[in-house]
């Protein structure tokens, strides 16, 4: 005779134990399917739009030619993905700094590590630790100017958000026009709306070569001790299971001297200038 007390706690026992193997099944496969990047087998890189030389040449960060393409693609290939892996998109700089989800898995393009951005985002070690130049117009007034201090009365001009307009709040005036990006801020200056623009050095000289500061623009120089002290990072969304990968990579690059060859080869020409104090 069946004992339909003992059948009742056998089938909810069983119930009970697939119900828990199913869900550990679940588990297991969610773990496992779980993708360190936001697309599968392949690593979306962000840069700006548009890029600029010495950073990447021509606006095509896909060439892997100029410093952070070149960079970007050495890290790609030390986390093992191929050239064809990666895939590029472009976002502006104040949205690729400010806390939330990101569509993906690095950025790139000239961030000075801070403290402060450290709270909405992750960055890898530094890549490259720049200096501060100031650019004028050749028939400028101040164009002779052979200290920070004579242009105190000038107006100043930079990139919001940037190490640049930090350090030309601090080292020339605290009241200077501030752009959304650096189109606009040598834009201005092109055009005599401000009178020297503060941008980092290597793109400094490069819109005085290209033109894009006008044909007569020149460098008039670096901004003494205004190397970036902490250096510029790649940023990862806060959190990313990539963090610690990148780190490990960039680490890799600068002990096995590939930082050094980049950077001999995309910025040789950027660094000996007049010194402003």
């Amino acid at each position: 005779m069946i004992n339909k007390k003992n059948l009742g706690r056998t089938i909810l026992a069983g119930t009970t134990a697939l119900l828990l193997a199913l869900t550990a099944a679940c588990g297991s496969s969610t773990s496992s399917t779980s993708s360190e990047t936001v697309t599968d087998g392949k690593l979306t890189i962000a840069t700006g739009q548009p890029a600029y030389t010495p950073w990447v040449l021509n606006n095509k960060p896909e060439s892997g030619e100029g410093y952070e393409a070149a960079v970007a693609y050495a890290v790609a290939d030390q986390l093992g993905y191929k050239k064809s892996d990666v895939k590029w998109t472009r976002t502006t700089f104040d949205s690729a700094i400010a806390p939330g989800a990101k569509d993906w898995d690095m950025n790139i393009q000239q961030f000075s590590i801070t403290e402060e951005r450290k709270q909405a985002v992750d960055f890898s070690p530094s890549y490259f630790n720049t200096t501060q130049a100031i650019i004028v117009k050749s028939d400028n007034k101040f164009a002779k100017a052979t200290s920070l201090n004579a242009l105190k009365s000038a107006i100043v001009g930079s990139m919001s958000g940037t190490t640049s307009a930090t350090v030309a709040k601090a080292d020339i005036k605290d009241d200077i026009k501030l752009y959304n990006n650096n189109d606009d801020a040598v834009a201005a200056l092109s055009s005599g709306q401000i009178d020297a623009l503060v941008v980092d050095t290597p793109t400094a000289v490069n819109m005085v070569n290209s033109g894009q500061a006008g044909s007569n623009g020149k460098v008039l120089g670096q901004i003494a001790n205004s190397e970036d002290k902490e250096g510029m990072g790649i940023v990862l969304p806060k959190g990313s299971k990539l963090t610690s990968k990148v780190t490990k990579a960039i680490n890799t690059l600068k002990e096995n001297g590939t930082l050094d060859k980049l950077q001999k080869k995309w910025l040789s020409e950027y660094t000996e200038l007049t010194v402003l104090k």
